[in-house]
C-alpha cells in the first residue's frame, strides 16, 4: 500500500513541478506575447482602465492617457498629430495599433516582462496600474523643420545624429489626424479607420521606413563608389570610358547622363568627377567591372536587405537584387541600371540616411532608434537604451575619402543647391526615373558640418514635386535638406 502511495505522490508531485515551471514560462517569458494578442480582449480592456504610459518629445507629450467617464475610464489623445501621426501611431479600440503606440505598446501598458516587479508592487500598495513613460529622439525644431521645409509635397524626410543613430526628425506627408482612431465608439473609430484606408494617398503609411519603397536614382552611387575603393582596385582617379550615350549590352536601350552630353568633356571620365556631376554612364561602367555580387555585398553591410532593423518599428528592408523574378542572375544591361540607382533598386529614406551617416562616422554605422529612454512612473529606468553600433560597412580611410568627394559635390557638383555659407556640407542628390510620362522621385542624402558631423539626412519627395518629369533632386530635395541642416547646426 505503501509502495502505492508513493507511486502516486510521485506523479502529483510531477504534476505540481510541470505546472509550476509552465506557469512560471508564460508569467516570466510569454507575457508579452500574450498581453500583445488582438485576440486578448482581457488584455484591451485592462490596458484602457489603467493609465497608459505618455510619448514625449522635447519633454512634451504628443500622446497621452486622459480620464473620461467611460467603462475605459482613460481615452488616449494626440497634440500635433499631424506632425507626429506617423511616428506616434494610434492605439484603438478593434483595429489595432501602429506606430511607437504599437511598438512601445508593453511598456505603455506597464505589462513588459522587465516592468514585472513594478506590477506586483501596484498590487501590494493598491496603487492604479500605470504604464512608462517613452521619451522620443526626435528633436521639435529639427521635426517642425523637417515637416514646414516638405510643405504640401508627398514624401518623407529623416535626419539622424551619425554618432549615435538616434533618429532627430522623422517626417511622412500625407499625414493623419489619430485622435478619432482613439474614440471609445467603436462606428466612429471603424469609420475612421476606413476612410484612411481607402484614402489614396496611403496616410497611414510611414514612407520613411515601409511601404513601396523608392528606386533611389543617383544617391544609391555612393554604394557603387563604396563598393570600388573598398575593392582596393580603384581610387576616385580611376577613369572610364566617357562617351555622351551608351548601349546597354544586349539591348538597344540608350543611357545617358543626367545632363546630357559626356561627363564633363574629355575622353574618360574619373569616379570623383562622375559623383560630383552625378554622370550615369561612368557609374554603370563601374557597376559591370565590380559585379552584381561585389555590390550586392557592399549593399547589405550598409543594411539592405536586413529584415532585423527597428527603430523599434519594423522597417521595410531596401532591396539590391541580384536575381530576377524567375530566380535568375540579372544581366550586365539590368546590373548596369542598378549601379546608378535604377532597375529594381529599392530603399528607404531611412536607409539612405543610414549611408550617409555611416560615411560621416567615419565608416562605423549606428543602430537608428526613436528610444530615448523608457522611465517607469517613479522616473526609474526601464531598460538600457543606449546608442548601440550597427556595423562597419566601410573603412575609415573610404569614409573619409567619400566625405571629401561629397563635400565637392555641393560645393562644385550636382547637389549645389544644399550649401550652407560658411559650413562645408556633404552631399549626393537623386533624380530616379519611374517609366515612360512618369513623375520622377526626387532625392537628396548628406551630412553636416563635413569635418565634424552633427546631422545626416535624406529627403525623398514624390511625383517630381508637382513638376513631373521636369525637376531634379538638386532643385527640390536638396533645399530641404538644406533647412533641415540648418534646423539643427543653429541650435
Amino acid at each position: 500500500m505503501n509502495k502505492e502511495l508513493r507511486r502516486v505522490s510521485y506523479v502529483v508531485l510531477a504534476m505540481f513541478v510541470a505546472l509550476f515551471l509552465s506557469t512560471t514560462y508564460i508569467t516570466a517569458f510569454q507575457a508579452d506575447a500574450l498581453n500583445a494578442d488582438a485576440r486578448n480582449s482581457r488584455a484591451l480592456l485592462a490596458s484602457y482602465s489603467a493609465q497608459r504610459g505618455p510619448i514625449l518629445v522635447g519633454g512634451q507629450a504628443i500622446a497621452q492617457s486622459t480620464p473620461v467617464d467611460d467603462q475605459y475610464e482613460f481615452q488616449r489623445t494626440y497634440s500635433q498629430p499631424d506632425l507626429y501621426a506617423p511616428v506616434a501611431g494610434y492605439y484603438t479600440l478593434g483595429q489595432g495599433s501602429r506606430g511607437i503606440e504599437d511598438a512601445m505598446n508593453r511598456y505603455l501598458t506597464g505589462n513588459a516582462n522587465s516592468q514585472f516587479f513594478d506590477q506586483v508592487n501596484s498590487l501590494l500598495t493598491g496603487q492604479d496600474p500605470e504604464g512608462a513613460t517613452v521619451n522620443l529622439t526626435l528633436d521639435p525644431t529639427v521635426q517642425q523643420a523637417a515637416y514646414d521645409a516638405l510643405g504640401s509635397n508627398s514624401g518623407s524626410v529623416v535626419a539622424m545624429d551619425p554618432k549615435t543613430g538616434k533618429i532627430l526628425a522623422m517626417v511622412s506627408k500625407p499625414s493623419y489626424d489619430p485622435n478619432p482612431l482613439a474614440s471609445h465608439d467603436r462606428q466612429t473609430v471603424t469609420d475612421a479607420y476606413d476612410s484612411l484606408i481607402a484614402d489614396p494617398s496611403a496616410p497611414l503609411q510611414n514612407r520613411a521606413i515601409q511601404g513601396d519603397l523608392y528606386a533611389p536614382g543617383s544617391t544609391f552611387k555612393l554604394i557603387t563608389t563604396a563598393a570600388a575603393l573598398e575593392s582596393g582596385d580603384y581610387t576616385p582617379d580611376s577613369a572610364f570610358p566617357n562617351p555622351s550615350t551608351l548601349t546597354l549590352p544586349g539591348t538597344s536601350t540608350n543611357i545617358n547622363n543626367a545632363e546630357g552630353g559626356s561627363c564633363g568633356g574629355g575622353e574618360t571620365a574619373t569616379i570623383a568627377t562622375a559623383l560630383r556631376l552625378s554622370c550615369n554612364i561612368p557609374m554603370a561602367q563601374l557597376g559591370q567591372a565590380l559585379g552584381a555580387k561585389a555590390l550586392q555585398e557592399q549593399a547589405e553591410k550598409f543594411g539592405f536587405g536586413d529584415e532585423s532593423i527597428g527603430v523599434p518599428q519594423a522597417v521595410t528592408p531596401s532591396q539590391f537584387p541580384i536575381e530576377d523574378s524567375k530566380g535568375q542572375a540579372i544581366n550586365d544591361a539590368t546590373l548596369m541600371l542598378q549601379s546608378f540607382g535604377q532597375g529594381s533598386d529599392r530603399v528607404t529614406p531611412l536607409q539612405m540616411a543610414m549611408v550617409s551617416s555611416a560615411i560621416a562616422n567615419g565608416g562605423t554605422e549606428m543602430n537608428p532608434t526613436l528610444i530615448e529612454s523608457v522611465l517607469n512612473p517613479d522616473l526609474s529606468p526601464v531598460e538600457d537604451f543606449s546608442p548601440s553600433e550597427y556595423g562597419k560597412p566601410i573603412s575609415s580611410q573610404t569614409a573619409a575619402t567619400m566625405t571629401d568627394m561629397m563635400v565637392q559635390d555641393v560645393a562644385n557638383g550636382a547637389a549645389s543647391n544644399a550649401r550652407i555659407d560658411g559650413v562645408d556640407v556633404a552631399g549626393k542628390t537623386g533624380t530616379a526615373e519611374n517609366g515612360p510620362g512618369e513623375p520622377y522621385t526626387l532625392w537628396f542624402t548628406g551630412f553636416a558640418p563635413a569635418a565634424d558631423p552633427e546631422v545626416a539626412v535624406a529627403v525623398v519627395v514624390e511625383n517630381g514635386g508637382g513638376q513631373g518629369q521636369s525637376a531634379f533632386g538638386n532643385s527640390v530635395a536638396s533645399p530641404i535638406a538644406k533647412k533641415v541642416l540648418e534646423a539643427v547646426l543653429n541650435k
